[in-house]
């Protein structure tokens, strides 16, 4: 028999690892597209605290906080706005704060995952518009000399 909290830790830990996919292809297929309204902001240099970007975590927020009432009726729901939850405070430390440096960060990794998630985010940012992107992941970061090579592949000729 399963200790009574197994189940919900493997719903939001699922969810947790489900986000970082849903996240890609969000990024990819959204915000790269249709919401590129919104996302434009994130590509282009400001000294502005806020981003019009920021409204996708809104969505996500408010996503998170109808599956937590949600949960009132169907227990499972809460687990999953939980593992929510945990993967946008990931992505804030990670993507806001480690790489975008939106609150000060004593330093940058030197070394292992965290310096490759910082490189192919900032080979991410290398092309300023919708088309010819690499690396849509926010927690995973493919090797940087493949997305290098992607991104060659992907510049338009001059």
């Amino acid at each position: 028999m399963w200790p009574t909290w197994a189940l919900p830790c493997l719903i939001m830990g699922a969810t947790l690892c489900a986000m970082e996919l849903v996240a890609t292809l969000v990024h990819r297929h959204v915000m790269h597209r249709a919401g590129w309204a919104w996302h434009k902001s994130h590509h282009e240099a400001h000294k502005n605290v806020f981003e019009k970007n920021d409204l996708y975590a809104v969505v996500f927020a408010a996503i998170s906080i109808a599956l937590f009432v949600a949960g009132g009726f169907i227990p499972a729901l809460w687990w999953i706005g939980l593992g929510m939850v945990a993967y946008g405070l990931l992505y804030a430390l990670l993507h806001d704060v480690l790489v975008h440096r939106r609150i000060p960060f004593p330093r940058q990794p030197r070394s292992g995952y965290l310096k490759r998630l910082v490189q192919a985010h900032r080979l991410h940012h290398a092309v300023h518009e919708r088309e010819g992107a690499v690396s849509f992941g926010f927690l995973y970061a493919p090797p940087v000399a493949k997305l290098v090579s992607e991104l060659r592949a992907n510049a338009k000729p001059r």
